[in-house]
């Protein structure tokens, strides 16, 4: 995929980048659901019911993996057809029933800097495969409001800038970025990992006083 970006991009964006929301969630809170979210996986996966996360069309490579190996928990399910433009619209959705299982997850996303949320999801792999870099769709003046999170450390994730060829590592437990206008993806690591990705509309105010790009 090499679809150019936006035309008419703000001189002050640069890619890659991401924002950090760590100032704006509980962390330590977060950390210590480590071992409650991956027990609740490794429960799950015996029944192989969860589904298969698809990149999309948009890699950074024509041939490469668009079934890469994770599967996806829905917290959150469509109340009517599933249209992906809908994510960030909260009346669109409904607790699912993985929102029962991961209750204490639940309340956790609850304190998140939302005015209310949308498509929420656990994405994970038991087996720790990389990730394809992907756009996760090219309606470039569309970005979403979410955060993007992670009990632990040790999946190293990235933005990529296709132009440079530059990856940057996020550092954090928590972030936005511009999933559009640059790739994102993740490096191997052969244990068990899970990212939730938590789609809101839209933020508050307290969150949008600070610039969302660094």
């Amino acid at each position: 995929m090499t679809a150019a970006v936006a035309e008419k991009l703000d001189p002050r964006i640069k890619y890659p980048s991401y924002k950090s929301l760590d100032e704006f969630i509980d962390v330590d809170r977060l950390q210590s659901l480590d071992s409650y979210v991956t027990e609740r996986i490794q429960q799950r996966l015996s029944q192989q019911k969860d589904l298969q996360f698809y990149t999309g069309p948009f890699t950074i490579a024509e041939k490469a993996p668009d079934k890469p190996g994770s599967k996806m928990i829905y917290l959150s399910q469509p109340k009517g057809e599933d249209n992906y433009y809908d994510l960030d619209n909260p009346a669109a959705w409904e607790p699912a029933e993985g929102a029962t299982e991961f209750s204490e997850l639940m309340e956790f996303i609850a304190t998140l800097p939302f005015k209310a949320t949308a498509r929420m999801l656990i994405m994970y792999d038991p087996e720790g495969r990389a990730v394809t870099a992907h756009r996760d769709h090219v309606s470039y003046d569309l970005c979403h409001e979410f955060i993007w999170f992670r009990t632990n450390l040790r999946k190293p994730f990235y933005m990529l800038n296709e132009e440079t060829g530059e990856k940057r590592y996020v550092e954090s437990h928590s972030a936005w970025f511009d999933s559009v206008n640059q790739f994102h993806g993740g490096d191997a690591t052969g244990c068990v990992e899970c990212k939730p990705r938590i789609i809101g509309g839209p933020y508050t105010e307290t969150t949008l006083a600070r610039p969302l790009a660094s």
